[in-house]
């Protein structure tokens, strides 16, 4: 296992600085967080360009390290999605992330593996079937939707036509077929919290945050203010507030 990017088979470009403002002032360049230097995070940028969770691997128990192995080595061979249903998957799960390129955290593998070994929340709403099944029909419905709308498959149209379903998707618009037997809104509740905890439950998005990994057995020292640091955290390069700049930049 390894935390750097020095070892990861991508040609990577390193850049020292931030991207600056357009001439005009008035948005900034949709990636605008500063490309990683150390470590590795989804699509190598993040706030925290120097940081690396790896540092501090020493300081874990064997048993922390050993769940943290598994995550990292996720079989990219899935089992629960059917051949047919994993690109769906791929593409609905990248969309939702934004991860248009690599590296990539490995999220529809570890959707995946959950549902193959049963991890489920301990609930599902009364009005939708076991997660699984509300997996394969959402799943199902995106490609209907594709077809019906676009006479192409959802893993296969276009960026924004596929992003267009998504967001339908995210604002409970879609109907017909499939969508008529569940819940539309809480389906994509059950999705989005299973795409978002495998996400943030990687090394690499723990990169991109600036989280300090696995406090067991080491600990925290600070626990005072959110400006002070443990030895082993790293300031951000930027504080600029990322859902701001994010609206500036796609404005």
């Amino acid at each position: 296992m390894s935390g750097t990017g020095a070892s990861m088979p991508f040609d990577l470009k390193k850049a020292d600085h931030l991207p600056q403002h357009r001439e005009d002032g008035a948005t900034r360049d949709p990636n605008w967080l500063p490309e990683q230097r150390r470590g590795t995070t989804p699509q190598m940028i993040g706030r925290y360009p120097d940081y690396d969770v790896f540092d501090a691997m020493e300081t874990w128990d064997d048993a922390t390290r050993a769940v943290i192995e598994t995550r990292m080595n996720v079989p990219r061979a899935m089992s629960f999605f059917s051949h047919d249903e994993q690109a769906t998957a791929r593409r609905f799960c990248d969309l939702v992330m934004a991860q248009d390129r690599e590296p990539r955290i490995p999220v529809v593998e570890l959707v995946d593996d959950k549902l193959r070994a049963g991890r489920l929340d301990g609930f599902h709403y009364d009005d939708l079937p076991d997660d699984r099944e509300t997996w394969r029909r959402v799943l199902a419905g995106l490609e209907q939707t594709a077809l019906s709308r676009l006479g192409t498959s959802f893993a296969t149209c276009a960026d924004g036509e596929a992003l267009r379903i998504v967001t339908d998707f995210a604002e409970a618009k879609l109907s017909g077929g499939v969508w008529e037997s569940m819940n539309v809104a809480r389906a994509w509740s059950v999705c989005t919290r299973a795409i978002l905890a495998a996400f943030y439950s990687h090394p690499w998005s723990w990169n991109e945050i600036g989280f300090g990994g696995p406090a067991y057995p080491r600990g925290y020292m600070r626990l005072g203010p959110i400006s002070t640091l443990d030895p082993y955290e790293q300031p951000g390069a930027t504080s600029e507030d990322p859902v701001r700049a994010t609206g500036e930049a796609e404005a």
